[in-house]
């Protein structure tokens, strides 16, 4: 089994970013609440530990707190933040709230230059984003580095392996975060840089066998790169018990399905059998405005065509999925103090009583490591470089309630954007760009008369996992090109508007 380090994640909104940099160091990792047992903890078999940051105050009457354990199991442990707080003021530090909150850029000075600094400069630049400070060390540890505001904004250990950082290593805003990082994983922990995308691929292709024995296994392919990845990872485990299917749910953009049978009968071979369940779809969706509402009519629906698919080819046990790791994550509270942001259909909006058991072998990885996994496997850049598209497509698109007439108008509009996104040769190089049809209409002046029409939201985003996302400043002359083509060419649209947020505070997609 390769090494593996072990997140503790106590609610802060950098959480994910630290498992991805430890993956992009090669290293496996996971992140699990931060009350998790200390048996569920060794099972885990952890080569080290990380705490994560949060929003508490370790003097808050319901402060989380982790097992006391943690810090005797002979594991190397690293606190950043809340998670460098807590460990002081479980080991008998001190902790007070700062006079002055330190949020943004620090100028830390490096004291200790051993292990966890190794090879760095005696000042660099890093990240703070905290009210509460460490004043006082706890007993045996000593001090790596500080800042004018945090004095002890690093501190050790070494005998016990208890190590903390008051910054954040893993934004980018901490430019040598990573080396820091580095230095735990293999100066500290003693890690071996062995998990990649090949050794993935080997040990999901074993267990998907082991699992699936001599069972039937359907594949819900929509064309995008997680479903294609998916079913071309269980196709290479199972072979021929795999039966892929292709919901036309009424909610795809223009020639999607087309598209999808083409690529699929022409590089794999693999059985895909198409559905069009467009108009038991658009049925259900009709009077519903409330986006979860909609998730999970869309869920269910889809559940309900795998059942009448299934039963079809006999008995089948298995239903594989792309489920991400993004997706459980946003999907759920499990893991850790975060709130639920929304469901995924393929998370949160499945029915409790499902007739399959759900096969993800993808609900570890990022998107970008299954891109990496897709291009490995030989699928075609047209797939793994495809820009996202939600599960419940364009269903949460149309801000409000979902119809023929609304879908036809975005699907005109979607085209244009991509169109002329990728003519601009934008298309790959931003992690998603989109229309989104609102539910108003305003008016406007079309050839001389009076207009009534809808108006319709450009969105494109940079980012690379989801996780967190900034809007692109594409150029004017794109942003022109758009507007006076959907305002031109597709009827019922006197307006279009361009969404500058980023994610957090806003999401990705509108719903």
């Amino acid at each position: 089994m390769e090494d593996r380090i072990l997140i503790l994640d106590f609610g802060s909104q950098y959480t994910q970013l630290i498992a991805r940099r430890i993956r992009e160091l090669r290293v496996y990792s996971e992140i699990r609440p931060y009350h998790i047992g200390v048996d569920e903890i060794e099972a885990f078999s952890p080569k080290g530990i990380i705490l994560s940051g949060g929003p508490s105050s370790v003097h808050d009457s319901d402060a989380p707190l982790c097992a006391a354990e943690v810090f005797q199991l002979s594991i190397p442990v690293l606190g950043i933040c809340y998670g460098m707080q807590l460990m002081a003021y479980m080991c008998g530090g001190d902790v007070e709230k700062a006079q002055k909150r330190e949020y943004g850029k620090a100028s830390l000075v490096i004291v200790d230059h051993s292990d966890l600094f190794k090879g760095l400069p005696d000042g660099i630049q890093v990240w703070m984003s905290h009210g509460d400070k460490v004043i006082a060390l706890p007993p045996g540890f000593t001090i790596l580095a500080g800042t004018e505001n945090s004095p002890y904004a690093s501190m050790a250990h070494r005998k016990r392996g208890l190590y903390g950082l008051q910054f954040h290593p893993e934004v980018a805003h901490t430019p040598q975060g990573k080396v820091i990082l580095s230095n735990f994983l293999f100066n500290i922990c003693r890690c071996k840089p062995t998990w990649t995308m090949e050794a993935f691929l080997g040990k999901s292709i074993r267990e998907i066998r082991q699992v699936v024995g001599e069972e039937r296994v359907l594949c819900a392919l929509s064309g995008g790169v997680d479903s294609s990845v998916v079913a071309l990872l269980v196709y290479r485990a199972v072979g021929d018990q795999l039966t892929c299917i292709f919901v036309d749910n009424g909610l795809l953009r223009s020639g999607e399905a087309k598209r999808v049978l083409d690529t699929f009968s022409r590089h794999f071979h693999i059985n895909v059998r198409f559905v069009d369940a467009s108009e038991r779809f658009l049925d259900r969706l009709r009077g519903i405005t409330d986006p979860e509402e909609k998730r999970k009519i869309i869920g269910e629906e889809f559940i309900r065509v795998f059942e009448e698919e299934a039963g079809k080819l006999g008995h089948v046990r298995y239903l594989a999925q792309g489920t991400l790791y993004p997706d459980v994550i946003e999907s759920t509270s499990v893991m850790g103090p975060s709130a639920t942001i929304k469901s995924h259909h393929n998370v949160g909006g499945l029915p409790e009583h499902l007739p399959f058991t759900l096969l993800e072998p993808l609900r570890e990885l990022f998107k970008d490591e299954v891109r990496e996994l897709g291009r490995i496997m030989g699928l075609p850049w047209e797939v793994v470089g495809r820009q996202p598209f939600p599960g419940p497509g364009l269903a949460v698109r149309i801000v409000g309630e979902v119809n023929e007439e609304r879908l036809r108008i975005l699907r005109e509009a979607d085209a244009i954007v991509e169109e002329e996104v990728r003519r601009e040769g934008l298309y790959y190089k931003i992690w998603q760009s989109f229309a989104v049809l609102l539910p108003v209409k305003t008016v406007g002046v079309m050839g001389d008369e009076r207009t009534y029409e809808y108006v319709v939201a450009i969105r494109a985003v940079e980012s690379l996992d989801g996780m967190t996302a900034d809007w692109v400043k594409l150029p004017y002359a794109l942003l022109e090109r758009i507007s006076n083509r959907v305002i031109n060419e597709v009827e019922g649209v006197n307006r279009v508007v361009y969404d500058i947020s980023s994610k957090p505070p806003s999401t990705i997609e509108w719903e």
